[in-house]
């Protein structure tokens, strides 16, 4: 398999950090975004197919940076990863208007925006893939607390099946995978004595192989990558 310039949000913990490390050491040019990229930036000096970018993508000028990045260095992108994730353990009568406001900040106008400003480097056949969550799967179980998070990632499962739709004359792929529970930090913060079936590494594994070859299959698609029912 040749090449391909991948772009992996929320790179620098959990499923985002086995990301870039599994495709870059596959020899894939990888920038990886992270509001914190100090293990980011010395995991990337002994990998020369790694980028690190400390960027907030929620706010113009963090964008703006990815942008930059893309226009001086790649020209094109192949694969967005929208890995990126903030989750909320709260119930409802305690959640404000400003912690759905955050939540949404990052798991989908975060998503959106970004990738109205990648359009122009998007080429037949780029993927864009969103992680999503079983929480925002119609009929899945649910948990209480978590009525912001799960909102937003049936929120960016529609998105995604919209943009199919929108840029289908281009080439350019959009799929979600909506993810059962693995074992991450942000799953242990709001969840401290759950144990997930699944590492992080297993699901950067099988995240990887999609955002690689999925679209050849899927368009506005989502599929459930959990070992749970329902």
């Amino acid at each position: 398999m040749s090449s391909k310039r991948i772009l992996v949000t929320g790179a620098s913990r959990g499923i985002g950090l086995e990301l870039v490390r599994q495709l870059s050491d596959s020899g894939h040019q990888v920038l990886a975004l992270s509001r914190n990229a100090g293990g980011l930036e010395k995991l990337a000096s002994d990998c020369e197919t790694l980028n690190a970018l400390q960027t907030n993508i929620t706010s113009d000028t963090g964008i703006d940076k990815v942008v930059k990045f893309v226009n001086d260095n790649w020209g094109t992108v192949d694969i967005v990863i929208h890995n990126a994730g903030a989750l909320l353990h709260k119930p409802l009568k305690e959640t404000t208007v400003d912690d759905f406001q955050r939540i949404y900040q990052v798991n989908v106008f975060a998503v959106a925006e970004l990738t109205r400003r990648l359009d122009p480097f998007f080429v037949e056949g780029t993927h864009v893939v969103a992680i999503s969550s079983m929480g925002g799967i119609q009929g899945s179980m649910k948990f209480a607390g978590l009525a912001a998070y799960s909102s937003s990632k049936g929120a960016v499962i529609t998105l995604m099946e919209l943009l199919a739709e929108e840029y289908k004359e281009r080439g350019v792929s959009f799929n979600a995978l909506a993810l059962g529970a693995v074992q991450t930090e942000m799953l242990k913060e709001a969840f401290p004595d759950y144990d997930a079936p699944v590492t992080a590494r297993e699901m950067a594994t099988y995240i990887s192989e999609f955002a690689l070859k999925g679209h050849k299959l899927f368009n506005g698609k989502v599929l459930q990558v959990s070992n749970s029912t329902p």
